[in-house]
């Protein structure tokens, strides 16, 4: 409830600057800092731009990863700062080469303290020589000793200190990681407008010994070891029909409000793909591009998508508000079904589709042949982030996909 109170009165002040005169911001380059909860700051890169009407535009960087972000709003002294597709926003008060505030995802119910300064900086200060390279695959364990510990493959590549690389898991991958070695640490950091990762490790010629922060709500530790050899379980094995199913079956609203389902005319003889996904979840728009810019390349009449949301929205008006969103944003033209509101809860989503074993991951594809059998199920998604992984992934998705089609 405080929270909720903290960000009306936030969004008091931002209304009450309507009057003032407005403010210039510089424009170029600008590097933002977010707070976990250790109190450590996640640094990230942008820069700012001011077209020709007035507006600010704004350019996020991670590694290779470009963000562009076109809803700013500037009233006197005040700032809002809209992130793409996501429902998060940073909002605050800012001179010309400063800005102070918050980053807020109201659904969460989650207030992370955000200021940022004018200025090349580089995205971490490197003070002493790196003692080692940390490119090469990393055999990685999360939360290690306890029962939520999980396996991560690191994979990195370092060039003068500047490090960049992600960690997959069995659920997806941590987005574009960029950062440093300085001496014998390892930094790490990506802000995507929903998710602000951080990464601090000890390094030796052989092991990363470190903690992970989730913006300013989670914190957990990792190690690792060198191991170019390692590999993930196949994400075809994690998630699988209960024994005694062969079927998926559903029945959620549309956009539009219509229930759909796969007993519809429109499924049917068809090779359906079913994606389990959420609109506030990275991996999930990655591979809702994925399927887009593949939907558009492959005129395939036989094949149709479907999307069940498990959104974190508190009402099912704000949730559809951001299916919707979603769908103008990235271009989706397959239709996304709102399948829970309030939660994302992964056991709860279970419950709606109770013929699964469990629901593992954000996003889960379900791939189901012309004659309703569900064929196979690919947990998590690994993004471009994953490089190769994710090249390898292309290909025999179109293979998997052209095969049933033939059948």
């Amino acid at each position: 409830m405080k929270k909720l109170i903290f960000l009306l009165v936030i969004a008091v002040v931002f209304i009450s600057c309507n009057e003032q005169k407005t403010s210039e911001l510089a424009q170029g380059d600008w590097q933002g800092q977010l707070e976990v909860i250790s109190g450590d700051k996640l640094p990230f890169n942008f820069n700012l731009l001011k077209e020709a009407n007035g507006s600010y535009t704004m350019e996020i960087y991670n590694a290779s990863e470009v963000i562009k972000v076109d809803e700013i709003t500037i009233k006197g002294d005040s700032i809002r700062i809209q992130t793409p597709v996501f429902e998060g926003y940073i909002v605050g008060k800012f001179s010309q080469k400063s800005i102070k505030g918050n980053f807020i995802k109201e659904s969460l119910d989650r207030v992370v303290p955000f200021e940022a300064f004018y200025g090349g900086k580089e995205r971490f200060t490197v003070d002493k020589p790196p003692v080692i390279n940390v490119s090469g695959i990393w055999e990685t364990e999360f939360s290690q000793g306890t029962s939520n510990s999980y396996m991560a493959k690191g994979i990195f590549a370092e060039n003068g200190g500047k490090v960049t690389g992600t960690f997959r898991t069995t659920t997806g991958d941590y987005r574009y990681l960029e950062g440093v070695v300085t001496g014998d640490s390892l930094k790490l950091s990506a802000f995507d407008g929903a998710h602000a990762f951080l990464f601090l490790a000890k390094v030796t010629d052989s092991t990363l010994n470190g903690m992970f922060y989730s913006d300013k709500h989670f914190q957990e530790p990792f190690v690792a070891k060198r191991n170019e050899s390692f590999e993930l379980p196949d994400a075809d094995s994690l998630t699988f029909l209960k024994e005694g199913y062969n079927k998926l079956a559903f029945s959620f609203p549309d956009t539009e409000g219509n229930m759909v389902s796969l007993t519809d005319k429109k499924f049917q003889n068809k090779v359906v793909l079913v994606q389990i996904m959420g609109s506030w979840c990275p991996n999930c728009l990655d591979e809702t591009k994925f399927y887009v810019n593949y939907l558009k390349e492959n005129k395939l009449e036989d094949l149709e998508m479907v999307a069940l949301a498990f959104e974190s929205a508190k009402s099912k008006e704000l949730a559809f508000k951001n299916i919707n969103r979603l769908k103008e944003r990235i271009g989706v033209n397959y239709p996304i079904l709102l399948a829970q509101y309030g939660t994302y809860d992964k056991i709860k989503a279970q419950e709606k589709l109770p013929m699964l074993n469990k629901v593992l991951s954000y996003p889960t594809t379900i791939f189901i042949d012309k004659k309703g059998n569900v064929r196979k199920i690919h947990t998590g998604f690994n993004g471009p982030a994953t490089g190769e992984k994710y090249t390898r992934f292309e290909k025999e998705f179109d293979t998997y996909v052209k095969m049933l089609m033939k059948e």
